[in-house]
Protein backbone atom coordinates (compact mmCIF):
# COMPACT_ATOMS: atom_id res chain seq x y z
CA UNK A 1 0.00 0.00 0.00
CA UNK A 2 2.73 2.05 0.76
CA UNK A 3 4.42 1.80 -2.57
CA UNK A 4 1.39 3.04 -4.41
CA UNK A 5 1.12 6.15 -1.64
CA UNK A 6 4.65 7.19 -3.05
CA UNK A 7 3.73 6.62 -6.79
CA UNK A 8 1.08 8.74 -6.82
CA UNK A 9 3.03 11.43 -4.88
CA UNK A 10 5.76 11.10 -7.16
CA UNK A 11 3.74 11.37 -10.31
CA UNK A 12 1.61 14.40 -8.84
CA UNK A 13 5.46 16.38 -7.75
CA UNK A 14 6.72 15.97 -11.03
CA UNK A 15 4.03 16.86 -13.17
CA UNK A 16 2.88 19.32 -10.90
CA UNK A 17 6.01 21.19 -10.70
CA UNK A 18 6.70 20.89 -14.16
CA UNK A 19 4.00 22.47 -15.11
CA UNK A 20 3.24 24.73 -12.71
CA UNK A 21 6.98 26.28 -12.97
CA UNK A 22 5.92 27.02 -16.65
CA UNK A 23 2.36 28.43 -16.10
CA UNK A 24 4.66 30.50 -13.28
CA UNK A 25 7.13 31.90 -15.77
CA UNK A 26 4.07 33.52 -17.67
CA UNK A 27 2.87 34.69 -14.16
CA UNK A 28 5.49 36.72 -12.90
CA UNK A 29 6.40 38.25 -16.01
CA UNK A 30 2.68 39.28 -16.12
CA UNK A 31 3.29 40.86 -12.50
CA UNK A 32 6.57 42.28 -13.05
CA UNK A 33 4.79 44.59 -16.13
CA UNK A 34 1.31 45.56 -13.97
CA UNK A 35 -0.66 43.60 -16.12
CA UNK A 36 -3.36 42.51 -14.13
CA UNK A 37 -3.86 38.75 -13.94
CA UNK A 38 -7.63 37.12 -13.50
CA UNK A 39 -7.03 33.87 -12.48
CA UNK A 40 -4.24 31.48 -12.09
CA UNK A 41 -5.23 27.67 -11.99
CA UNK A 42 -2.68 25.25 -11.01
CA UNK A 43 -4.31 22.54 -11.76
CA UNK A 44 -6.76 21.53 -14.39
CA UNK A 45 -8.77 23.98 -17.32
CA UNK A 46 -11.88 24.98 -17.76
CA UNK A 47 -14.72 26.54 -14.96
CA UNK A 48 -13.65 27.14 -11.32
CA UNK A 49 -14.10 24.28 -8.64
CA UNK A 50 -12.72 25.97 -6.04
CA UNK A 51 -9.97 28.52 -4.75
CA UNK A 52 -9.29 31.62 -3.04
CA UNK A 53 -8.66 35.30 -4.34
CA UNK A 54 -5.58 37.45 -3.44
CA UNK A 55 -5.49 41.05 -4.70
CA UNK A 56 -7.47 40.71 -8.15
CA UNK A 57 -6.07 36.98 -8.79
CA UNK A 58 -8.05 34.14 -8.49
CA UNK A 59 -6.18 31.28 -7.53
CA UNK A 60 -8.33 27.94 -8.66
CA UNK A 61 -8.44 24.50 -9.47
CA UNK A 62 -10.39 23.69 -12.32
CA UNK A 63 -12.63 20.95 -13.55
CA UNK A 64 -10.76 19.25 -16.61
CA UNK A 65 -7.34 17.89 -15.35
CA UNK A 66 -5.17 18.39 -18.05
CA UNK A 67 -2.99 21.11 -17.09
CA UNK A 68 -2.75 24.84 -15.61
CA UNK A 69 -2.99 27.77 -17.18
CA UNK A 70 -3.09 31.35 -16.18
CA UNK A 71 -5.30 33.80 -17.63
CA UNK A 72 -4.70 37.46 -18.29
CA UNK A 73 -7.08 40.18 -18.22
CA UNK A 74 -7.54 41.35 -22.08
CA UNK A 75 -6.55 38.08 -23.45
CA UNK A 76 -9.68 36.71 -24.56
CA UNK A 77 -8.40 34.25 -27.38
CA UNK A 78 -8.42 31.61 -25.44
CA UNK A 79 -11.44 32.28 -22.93
CA UNK A 80 -13.12 29.57 -23.61
CA UNK A 81 -11.10 26.81 -21.99
CA UNK A 82 -10.28 28.80 -18.88
CA UNK A 83 -13.46 29.52 -17.61
CA UNK A 84 -15.35 32.85 -19.52
CA UNK A 85 -14.72 35.60 -19.64
CA UNK A 86 -14.75 38.22 -16.31
CA UNK A 87 -17.30 41.47 -16.50
CA UNK A 88 -17.46 42.19 -12.75
CA UNK A 89 -15.64 45.36 -12.92
CA UNK A 90 -13.90 48.06 -15.33
CA UNK A 91 -10.22 47.80 -15.55
CA UNK A 92 -7.67 50.17 -16.11
CA UNK A 93 -6.48 49.93 -19.42
CA UNK A 94 -2.94 50.28 -18.86
CA UNK A 95 -3.67 46.74 -16.22
CA UNK A 96 -4.79 45.14 -19.91
CA UNK A 97 -2.44 42.67 -21.72
CA UNK A 98 -4.01 43.14 -25.05
CA UNK A 99 -3.26 46.34 -25.10
CA UNK A 100 0.54 45.92 -24.45
CA UNK A 101 3.29 46.47 -26.46
CA UNK A 102 3.87 42.86 -28.67
CA UNK A 103 7.80 43.14 -26.89
CA UNK A 104 6.10 42.58 -23.81
CA UNK A 105 3.62 39.70 -24.72
CA UNK A 106 6.28 38.58 -26.28
CA UNK A 107 8.34 38.08 -23.20
CA UNK A 108 5.21 37.03 -21.15
CA UNK A 109 4.59 34.18 -23.74
CA UNK A 110 8.42 33.40 -23.39
CA UNK A 111 8.34 33.18 -19.92
CA UNK A 112 6.69 30.05 -19.54
CA UNK A 113 9.24 28.08 -21.35
CA UNK A 114 12.02 30.22 -20.11
CA UNK A 115 11.41 28.76 -16.40
CA UNK A 116 10.92 25.04 -17.21
CA UNK A 117 14.45 25.41 -19.10
CA UNK A 118 15.78 27.40 -16.12
CA UNK A 119 14.82 24.24 -13.47
CA UNK A 120 16.20 21.55 -16.00
CA UNK A 121 19.25 23.42 -15.37
CA UNK A 122 18.87 23.71 -11.71
CA UNK A 123 18.28 20.86 -10.75
CA UNK A 124 21.63 19.19 -11.93
CA UNK A 125 23.70 22.04 -11.07
CA UNK A 126 22.60 21.92 -7.20
CA UNK A 127 22.52 17.94 -7.46
CA UNK A 128 26.47 18.29 -8.58
CA UNK A 129 26.93 21.05 -6.48
CA UNK A 130 25.72 18.97 -3.76
CA UNK A 131 26.84 15.68 -4.28
CA UNK A 132 29.60 16.05 -7.11
CA UNK A 133 29.80 14.73 -10.24
CA UNK A 134 29.90 10.94 -11.65
CA UNK A 135 33.05 10.20 -12.43
CA UNK A 136 33.43 9.81 -16.44
CA UNK A 137 35.51 6.43 -16.22
CA UNK A 138 38.39 6.24 -19.23
CA UNK A 139 36.60 4.12 -22.13
CA UNK A 140 38.82 1.45 -21.14
CA UNK A 141 36.94 -2.16 -20.67
CA UNK A 142 36.71 -3.95 -18.15
CA UNK A 143 34.27 -6.17 -18.22
CA UNK A 144 32.56 -8.89 -21.13
CA UNK A 145 29.77 -10.66 -20.57
CA UNK A 146 30.68 -13.87 -21.52
CA UNK A 147 28.93 -15.36 -24.57
CA UNK A 148 27.68 -11.94 -25.13
CA UNK A 149 27.63 -9.80 -27.88
CA UNK A 150 30.51 -7.96 -27.32
CA UNK A 151 32.50 -10.95 -26.66
CA UNK A 152 31.50 -12.46 -30.40
CA UNK A 153 32.58 -9.57 -31.55
CA UNK A 154 35.82 -9.50 -30.30
CA UNK A 155 36.68 -7.04 -27.10
CA UNK A 156 38.45 -7.79 -24.59
CA UNK A 157 39.22 -6.41 -21.18
CA UNK A 158 41.81 -3.92 -20.80
CA UNK A 159 41.01 -2.38 -25.10
CA UNK A 160 40.51 1.24 -25.05
CA UNK A 161 37.96 2.42 -27.52
CA UNK A 162 39.54 5.11 -29.54
CA UNK A 163 36.59 5.26 -31.54
CA UNK A 164 32.94 4.76 -31.72
CA UNK A 165 30.19 5.18 -34.43
CA UNK A 166 32.95 7.52 -36.36
CA UNK A 167 33.10 9.56 -33.06
CA UNK A 168 36.88 9.97 -32.51
CA UNK A 169 37.95 9.63 -28.70
CA UNK A 170 34.28 9.33 -27.15
CA UNK A 171 33.81 9.49 -23.25
CA UNK A 172 32.51 6.72 -21.85
CA UNK A 173 29.09 8.32 -21.47
CA UNK A 174 28.84 9.67 -24.77
CA UNK A 175 29.19 5.29 -26.28
CA UNK A 176 26.29 4.39 -23.75
CA UNK A 177 24.10 7.08 -24.70
CA UNK A 178 24.22 6.60 -28.03
CA UNK A 179 24.41 2.55 -27.77
CA UNK A 180 20.56 4.09 -26.12
CA UNK A 181 19.35 4.94 -29.72
CA UNK A 182 20.90 2.06 -31.95
CA UNK A 183 19.37 -1.41 -30.83
CA UNK A 184 20.61 -4.41 -32.53
CA UNK A 185 22.10 -2.16 -35.17
CA UNK A 186 25.96 -3.22 -35.45
CA UNK A 187 27.81 -0.38 -34.68
CA UNK A 188 31.77 0.67 -36.18
CA UNK A 189 33.65 0.36 -33.18
CA UNK A 190 37.92 0.80 -33.02
CA UNK A 191 40.17 -0.33 -29.92
CA UNK A 192 43.73 -0.32 -29.09
CA UNK A 193 45.20 -2.99 -28.18
CA UNK A 194 48.92 -3.67 -27.20
CA UNK A 195 49.59 -0.65 -29.09
CA UNK A 196 47.90 -1.12 -32.29
CA UNK A 197 44.64 -0.10 -33.35
CA UNK A 198 41.75 -3.29 -34.28
CA UNK A 199 38.53 -2.22 -35.84
CA UNK A 200 35.45 -3.71 -34.83
CA UNK A 201 31.48 -3.97 -35.09
CA UNK A 202 29.06 -4.18 -32.16
CA UNK A 203 25.98 -4.84 -31.48
CA UNK A 204 23.81 -3.53 -29.02
CA UNK A 205 21.03 -5.37 -27.47
CA UNK A 206 17.88 -4.66 -27.32
CA UNK A 207 15.39 -4.09 -24.55
CA UNK A 208 12.59 -2.88 -24.01
CA UNK A 209 11.26 -0.71 -20.92
CA UNK A 210 7.55 0.64 -20.66
CA UNK A 211 7.27 0.39 -23.99
CA UNK A 212 10.38 2.09 -24.95
CA UNK A 213 13.46 -0.09 -26.80
CA UNK A 214 16.74 1.05 -25.82
CA UNK A 215 20.23 -1.17 -27.14
CA UNK A 216 22.68 -1.88 -24.22
CA UNK A 217 26.25 -2.58 -25.02
CA UNK A 218 26.80 -5.80 -22.85
CA UNK A 219 30.46 -4.68 -21.66
CA UNK A 220 31.46 -2.06 -19.16
CA UNK A 221 34.16 0.01 -18.46
CA UNK A 222 37.55 -0.30 -15.34
CA UNK A 223 35.70 1.85 -12.54
CA UNK A 224 38.60 1.23 -9.96
CA UNK A 225 37.08 1.28 -6.77
CA UNK A 226 33.77 1.97 -6.00
CA UNK A 227 30.86 0.54 -3.42
CA UNK A 228 29.04 -2.19 -4.74
CA UNK A 229 25.57 -1.04 -3.34
CA UNK A 230 22.21 -3.48 -4.53
CA UNK A 231 20.09 -0.99 -6.21
CA UNK A 232 17.44 -3.59 -6.98
CA UNK A 233 16.39 -7.36 -6.77
CA UNK A 234 14.29 -9.09 -8.86
CA UNK A 235 12.13 -11.38 -6.90
CA UNK A 236 12.47 -14.64 -8.80
CA UNK A 237 15.87 -15.04 -8.46
CA UNK A 238 18.63 -16.53 -6.06
CA UNK A 239 19.67 -13.23 -4.56
CA UNK A 240 15.85 -12.02 -3.17
CA UNK A 241 15.16 -15.49 -1.68
CA UNK A 242 18.48 -15.27 -0.14
CA UNK A 243 17.70 -12.32 1.99
CA UNK A 244 19.67 -9.98 0.26
CA UNK A 245 18.26 -6.44 0.45
CA UNK A 246 17.88 -3.37 -1.27
CA UNK A 247 20.78 -0.70 -0.30
CA UNK A 248 23.17 -3.88 0.91
CA UNK A 249 26.62 -2.84 0.47
CA UNK A 250 29.07 -6.50 -0.51
CA UNK A 251 32.07 -6.00 0.52
CA UNK A 252 33.25 -9.76 -0.74
CA UNK A 253 32.52 -12.61 -2.45
CA UNK A 254 33.19 -16.37 -1.46
CA UNK A 255 35.85 -14.63 1.00
CA UNK A 256 37.43 -12.38 -1.59
CA UNK A 257 37.19 -8.11 -1.39
CA UNK A 258 35.46 -6.83 -4.51
CA UNK A 259 36.70 -3.68 -5.24
CA UNK A 260 34.21 -2.98 -7.97
CA UNK A 261 30.63 -4.54 -9.28
CA UNK A 262 33.13 -5.92 -12.64
CA UNK A 263 35.03 -8.03 -10.09
CA UNK A 264 31.92 -9.40 -8.09
CA UNK A 265 30.30 -10.47 -11.66
CA UNK A 266 33.20 -12.21 -12.35
CA UNK A 267 33.52 -13.84 -8.81
CA UNK A 268 29.86 -14.55 -9.39
CA UNK A 269 30.81 -16.41 -13.06
CA UNK A 270 33.41 -18.44 -11.50
CA UNK A 271 31.44 -19.94 -9.06
CA UNK A 272 28.69 -20.89 -11.27
CA UNK A 273 26.05 -23.12 -9.78
CA UNK A 274 28.04 -23.55 -6.54
CA UNK A 275 27.10 -21.92 -3.26
CA UNK A 276 28.07 -18.13 -3.05
CA UNK A 277 29.18 -16.51 0.27
CA UNK A 278 27.94 -12.68 0.34
CA UNK A 279 29.56 -10.50 2.68
CA UNK A 280 27.59 -7.41 3.27
CA UNK A 281 27.28 -4.23 5.21
CA UNK A 282 23.40 -3.17 6.38
CA UNK A 283 23.27 -0.52 8.26
CA UNK A 284 26.58 -0.55 10.19
CA UNK A 285 26.02 -4.14 10.45
CA UNK A 286 27.93 -6.91 8.67
CA UNK A 287 26.07 -9.91 7.80
CA UNK A 288 26.88 -13.15 5.72
CA UNK A 289 24.42 -14.76 3.24
CA UNK A 290 24.37 -17.23 1.35
CA UNK A 291 22.94 -17.88 -2.12
CA UNK A 292 23.29 -19.42 -5.68
CA UNK A 293 23.68 -18.50 -9.57
CA UNK A 294 21.21 -19.93 -12.05
CA UNK A 295 22.38 -19.35 -15.62
CA UNK A 296 21.04 -16.81 -17.93
CA UNK A 297 22.08 -16.20 -21.49
CA UNK A 298 25.62 -17.72 -20.67
CA UNK A 299 25.60 -16.03 -17.54
CA UNK A 300 25.62 -17.25 -14.69
CA UNK A 301 23.07 -14.21 -12.41
CA UNK A 302 21.72 -13.92 -8.90
CA UNK A 303 19.45 -11.49 -9.48
CA UNK A 304 20.70 -8.47 -8.49
CA UNK A 305 21.01 -4.75 -10.15
CA UNK A 306 23.91 -2.19 -8.63
CA UNK A 307 22.92 1.43 -7.25
CA UNK A 308 23.75 3.38 -10.66
CA UNK A 309 22.65 6.85 -8.31
CA UNK A 310 25.02 8.15 -6.14
CA UNK A 311 26.85 5.03 -4.94
CA UNK A 312 28.88 5.19 -7.65
CA UNK A 313 32.28 7.17 -7.69
CA UNK A 314 31.17 10.62 -7.98
CA UNK A 315 33.82 14.08 -8.11
CA UNK A 316 33.51 17.38 -6.13
CA UNK A 317 33.20 20.37 -8.18
CA UNK A 318 33.03 24.21 -7.87
CA UNK A 319 30.19 26.59 -9.35
CA UNK A 320 32.13 26.63 -12.40
CA UNK A 321 32.25 22.52 -13.16
CA UNK A 322 28.19 22.19 -11.67
CA UNK A 323 27.50 24.83 -14.21
CA UNK A 324 29.22 23.10 -17.00
CA UNK A 325 27.73 19.83 -15.70
CA UNK A 326 24.27 21.08 -15.60
CA UNK A 327 24.99 22.82 -19.10
CA UNK A 328 26.24 19.27 -21.01
CA UNK A 329 23.48 17.27 -19.40
CA UNK A 330 20.80 19.63 -21.14
CA UNK A 331 22.77 19.73 -24.50
CA UNK A 332 23.38 15.65 -24.10
CA UNK A 333 19.30 15.21 -23.55
CA UNK A 334 18.60 17.74 -26.67
CA UNK A 335 20.90 15.57 -28.69
CA UNK A 336 19.69 12.53 -27.96
CA UNK A 337 15.71 13.81 -28.28
CA UNK A 338 17.08 14.99 -31.31
CA UNK A 339 18.64 11.96 -33.23
CA UNK A 340 15.59 9.51 -32.10
CA UNK A 341 13.21 12.16 -33.44
CA UNK A 342 15.39 11.97 -36.50
CA UNK A 343 15.50 8.13 -36.35
CA UNK A 344 11.79 8.23 -36.60
CA UNK A 345 11.55 10.67 -39.51
CA UNK A 346 13.60 8.46 -41.77
CA UNK A 347 12.21 5.11 -40.32
CA UNK A 348 14.99 4.04 -38.28
CA UNK A 349 13.21 4.00 -35.33
CA UNK A 350 9.01 3.10 -34.90
CA UNK A 351 7.24 6.28 -33.44
CA UNK A 352 5.67 3.30 -30.81
CA UNK A 353 8.81 2.85 -29.08
CA UNK A 354 10.07 6.55 -29.09
CA UNK A 355 7.09 8.92 -27.96
CA UNK A 356 5.66 8.27 -24.50
CA UNK A 357 2.12 9.66 -23.69
CA UNK A 358 0.28 10.00 -20.34
CA UNK A 359 0.58 6.68 -19.16
CA UNK A 360 3.81 5.97 -20.63
CA UNK A 361 4.96 9.12 -18.61
CA UNK A 362 3.22 7.70 -15.25
CA UNK A 363 4.98 4.24 -15.73
CA UNK A 364 8.34 6.08 -16.14
CA UNK A 365 7.95 8.13 -13.38
CA UNK A 366 7.12 4.87 -11.29
CA UNK A 367 9.79 2.96 -12.52
CA UNK A 368 12.23 5.94 -11.75
CA UNK A 369 10.76 6.31 -8.19
CA UNK A 370 11.47 2.95 -7.04
CA UNK A 371 14.61 2.16 -8.50
CA UNK A 372 16.31 5.19 -7.54
CA UNK A 373 14.54 7.45 -5.37
CA UNK A 374 14.17 10.76 -4.58
CA UNK A 375 17.23 11.95 -5.92
CA UNK A 376 16.46 9.67 -9.44
CA UNK A 377 13.15 11.69 -9.66
CA UNK A 378 14.75 14.88 -9.45
CA UNK A 379 16.78 13.99 -12.02
CA UNK A 380 13.52 12.58 -14.54
CA UNK A 381 11.96 16.24 -13.48
CA UNK A 382 14.87 17.61 -15.06
CA UNK A 383 14.26 15.85 -18.01
CA UNK A 384 10.32 16.58 -18.54
CA UNK A 385 11.02 19.86 -17.48
CA UNK A 386 13.47 20.54 -20.30
CA UNK A 387 11.30 18.66 -23.07
CA UNK A 388 8.05 20.77 -21.88
CA UNK A 389 10.21 23.66 -22.49
CA UNK A 390 11.09 23.07 -25.77
CA UNK A 391 7.47 21.78 -27.01
CA UNK A 392 5.84 24.49 -26.12
CA UNK A 393 7.91 26.34 -28.18
CA UNK A 394 6.54 24.71 -30.97
CA UNK A 395 4.65 27.05 -33.23
CA UNK A 396 1.34 24.68 -33.12
CA UNK A 397 -1.63 27.33 -32.10
CA UNK A 398 -2.42 27.10 -28.40
CA UNK A 399 0.80 26.46 -26.95
CA UNK A 400 3.15 29.14 -26.51
CA UNK A 401 5.27 28.82 -29.86
CA UNK A 402 2.04 28.93 -31.47
CA UNK A 403 0.80 32.32 -29.36
CA UNK A 404 4.38 34.05 -30.69
CA UNK A 405 3.73 32.91 -34.18
CA UNK A 406 0.24 34.70 -33.90
CA UNK A 407 1.76 37.96 -32.73
CA UNK A 408 4.02 37.77 -35.69
CA UNK A 409 0.71 37.47 -37.64
CA UNK A 410 -0.44 40.42 -36.37
CA UNK A 411 2.34 42.52 -37.08
CA UNK A 412 2.44 41.61 -40.58
CA UNK A 413 -1.20 42.58 -40.63
CA UNK A 414 -0.82 45.99 -38.74
CA UNK A 415 1.80 46.53 -41.32
CA UNK A 416 -1.06 46.67 -43.98
CA UNK A 417 -3.32 48.72 -41.48
CA UNK A 418 -5.37 45.64 -40.36
CA UNK A 419 -6.29 43.61 -37.34
CA UNK A 420 -7.12 40.31 -36.67
CA UNK A 421 -10.54 39.64 -35.36
CA UNK A 422 -10.90 37.63 -31.87
CA UNK A 423 -13.18 35.21 -33.31
CA UNK A 424 -10.35 34.27 -36.12
CA UNK A 425 -7.72 34.06 -33.20
CA UNK A 426 -10.19 31.74 -31.35
CA UNK A 427 -11.17 29.64 -34.13
CA UNK A 428 -7.06 28.95 -34.28
CA UNK A 429 -6.59 28.33 -30.91
CA UNK A 430 -9.32 25.74 -31.03
CA UNK A 431 -7.47 24.10 -33.93
CA UNK A 432 -4.38 24.20 -31.80
CA UNK A 433 -6.97 22.39 -28.61
CA UNK A 434 -8.17 19.73 -31.71
CA UNK A 435 -4.33 18.85 -32.72
CA UNK A 436 -3.07 18.61 -29.03
CA UNK A 437 -6.13 16.29 -28.52
CA UNK A 438 -5.39 14.05 -31.38
CA UNK A 439 -1.47 13.89 -30.17
CA UNK A 440 -3.00 12.86 -26.65
CA UNK A 441 -4.93 10.18 -27.75
CA UNK A 442 -2.69 9.12 -30.19
CA UNK A 443 -0.02 8.35 -27.51
CA UNK A 444 -2.17 7.13 -24.90
CA UNK A 445 -3.40 4.41 -27.46
CA UNK A 446 0.26 3.74 -28.61
CA UNK A 447 1.03 3.47 -24.42
CA UNK A 448 -2.15 1.06 -23.89
CA UNK A 449 -1.03 -1.54 -26.66
CA UNK A 450 2.61 -1.38 -25.21
CA UNK A 451 0.81 -2.56 -22.45
CA UNK A 452 -0.83 -5.19 -24.42
CA UNK A 453 2.70 -6.18 -26.39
Amino acid sequence: MMEVVIAILAVIFVLGVAINIHEFGHFIIAKLFRMRVEAYSFFGLGPRIWGFKIGHTDYRISAIPLGAYVKLYGDEATASLEGGVSKEEEVPKHELYELRPRWQKFLVMIGGPLMNILLALAIPFIIALTYGVPSNPAPIIGFVKPGGEAEKAGLKPGDRIVKFDGIENPTWRRIERDALLMPEKPIPITVEREGSRVDLFITPVKVVENGQAFGILDFEPDLGAEPVVVGRLEPSMPAAQSGLQVGDWVVSVNGKPVRNRQEMKKLINEAKDQPIRLSVVRNGERLEIETRAVQKDNDWLIGIGFNNNLSSARESVGILGALNFAWETNMEILRMTAKAFGQVSTGERSARDTVAGPIGIVQIIVQMVTSAGFLGLLSLLGIISLNLGIFNLLPIPLLDGGQIMMLGIEKVYSMFGKTMSMAIKERIQMVGLVLILILIILTTFNDISRLFR
